[in-house]
């Protein structure tokens, strides 16, 4: 992710106020729950997100914009505790679909640049995809996957857009274009992470299946199909705010 030198994307963390810049503040959750050492990365990069519109929020959480200028400083490490949605970003150096991560890692920024996130709802990209959204877990494949060569043109014009809602706006035309028909599932899926995330008492396997009706092998098998991550660790990142931290919620019975 950059224009003048070479850097990769900051994905999965969770900014603060919607249509907001964030640059500069010294409080430590201003950048919301994802980025590490939130009043360092203030100070190295302006972040804002902005909610998606009409049908198009039924599958987008919201879109994400960075930008950065490092000119004549050294290179950044931004250091992100994912979270279980699939993100489709525009950048310098192409357009990709990341799916969900279940590790720690770490975005280096350099130069001065920009880039476009869109954080899909847990579960609803999978209508978009085809296909259960494991395929895509720890991978980034290029957006002309899902979206053709249009997702290129978008990248580009998204790269020369000079406001933020110029840029918001040739991605929202890009998601237009390959609109899905609503997906029950995924509607159940997105709901069900809600649930879990502001709802600590839900902490093993079998309460989550429970509360939603299913079997653990079937919850299970949603999760794979429709998150991309198991129940238990999608639940314990939720709560947690980042993957794996206070270790993995339990199985069935546990």
């Amino acid at each position: 992710m950059a224009d003048s030198a070479s850097a990769d994307s900051v994905v999965g963390g969770e900014p603060a106020v919607a249509g907001s810049s964030v640059a500069g503040s010294s409080v430590a959750g201003a950048m919301g729950r994802g980025v590490l050492r939130p009043d360092l990365a203030a100070g190295r990069f302006d972040l804002i997100r902005s909610a998606p519109s009409g049908p198009l929020a039924r599958f987008v959480d919201y879109y994400w914009i960075v930008r950065w200028d490092l000119r004549g400083q050294p290179p950044y490490e931004q250091t992100i505790l994912p979270h279980p949605n699939v993100n489709l970003v525009f950048e310098a150096s192409g357009a990709g679909i990341y799916g969900v991560d279940r590790s720690l890692f770490a975005r280096r920024l350099s130069g001065q640049g920009k880039a476009l996130g869109v954080r899909f709802r847990a579960g609803c990209f999978r209508p978009f995809w085809g296909a259960p959204v494991s395929q895509l877990s720890d991978r980034v494949i290029p957006a002309t996957r899902v979206f053709g060569p249009l997702a290129e043109k978008t990248r580009q014009a998204i790269m020369l857009a000079e406001t933020d809602d110029h840029m918001t706006s040739h991605a929202e035309s890009l998601l237009f274009s390959a609109l899905p028909e609503p997906d029950p599932a995924a509607e159940q899926t997105a709901s069900l992470v809600a649930l879990i995330t502001s709802d600590s008492s839900l902490r093993r396997v079998d309460q989550l299946a429970s509360a939603c009706g299913l079997s653990v092998r079937g919850l299970q098998r949603m999760f794979a199909d429709q998150v991309g991550d198991a129940p238990g660790p999608a639940a314990r990142r939720g709560l947690a705010g980042g993957w794996r931290r206070a270790g993995r919620l339990g199985d069935a019975g546990s």
